[in-house]
């Protein structure tokens, strides 16, 4: 008997980065093998672009929480002092934020906040949320992995990306530590994640024959679910130069709309879908959702 197909979810980071960007990953939708998005709710292309996805069918739709990088916070300096600068900036990136939270000079409590009235302005836009992730892999990080996994509880949200490498470089294998953890956490918590996943170690440089060498190891991997992280935009979009990336986002989107690529997934024994797709999470032993179901099951007993 054939084995049915396993999973694997092809998020687009950055909806709403411009209106190119949102542009390419609803075009990657609809020509190619996108499947799922992460939302900047901070970005400047967000607003003229959030109807665009509201009107898109079967692409799931993630909330892309960002503490990090060139757009301002949503909340203001007296509100979130800890997180921006004398100017009310986020912190440039990962490597400035990061030792900042070591160091416990983030106020948690600032940091949820702002994420909490991220997610709200993605709810009141009208987006159902499949997931929560965050710009940068901030919520790797165990201090900022808390405050996004009760977010996501407190607001029905089902599962997170959990972020994996397979480098063996010092950071790979730093993330490869820190991802295993987030895992943990997110299953202590009811949430849902995918086995597998890539996309970190080319970011932003997943061309045709890399992204399908990347879908290819997936495969072959074995894993039931798996996820690829994509960044695609439009070819010319200008609005792009504030973001000094080093991305090649028009071959993202190439190497998403070619039809070699989407026989890859077949060849792979992949079907294409959603953080919604995912089976139930585990639910571990002393859990608050183990505890809570065996409260439940108790009350059954006595019920009976």
């Amino acid at each position: 008997m054939t084995a049915p197909p396993r999973l694997l979810i092809v998020n687009a980071d950055d909806y709403g980065l411009t209106r190119g960007v949102s542009r390419a990953i609803l075009q990657a939708h609809h020509e190619g093998i996108v499947t799922s998005t992460s939302v900047l709710a901070v970005a400047p292309g967000f607003k003229p672009t959030v109807a665009w996805l509201r009107d898109t069918e079967a692409i799931g739709v993630g909330a892309h929480l960002c503490a990090v990088g060139e757009d301002p916070p949503l909340l203001t300096a007296l509100e979130v002092p800890t997180l921006v600068d004398g100017q009310g900036r986020f912190a440039s990136s990962w490597k400035t934020f990061l030792p900042r939270v070591a160091a416990r000079q983030i106020d948690p409590d600032d940091l949820r906040l702002e994420l909490a009235a991220q997610i709200e302005r993605l709810r009141q836009a009208g987006l159902a949320l499949t997931h929560v992730d965050t710009h940068q892999h901030l919520h790797l990080w165990p201090g900022v992995a808390d405050v996004v996994l009760d977010l996501a509880v407190e607001n029905g949200i089902g599962a997170v990306r959990v972020t994996r490498s397979a480098s063996l470089s010092p950071v790979g294998l730093g993330v490869r530590r820190l991802s295993a953890g987030l895992a943990r956490r997110a299953e202590q918590r009811g949430l849902r994640h995918t086995e597998a996943g890539s996309g970190l170690d080319h970011a932003g440089n997943l061309d045709g024959p890399r992204m399908q060498r990347t879908i290819a190891r997936l495969g072959a991997g074995g894993a039931a679910t798996a996820e690829l992280g994509t960044h695609p935009g439009q070819p010319g979009d200008t609005d792009l130069e504030r973001y000094a990336w080093g991305y090649r986002w028009a071959d993202e989107l190439a190497a998403l709309t070619d039809p070699a690529t989407r026989a890859t997934v077949a060849d792979a024994g992949f079907r294409l879908g959603t953080y919604a797709d995912l089976p139930l999470a585990p639910t571990l032993p002393g859990s608050a959702v183990h505890m809570a179901t065996a409260r439940r099951d108790r009350g059954r007993v006595r019920g009976a």
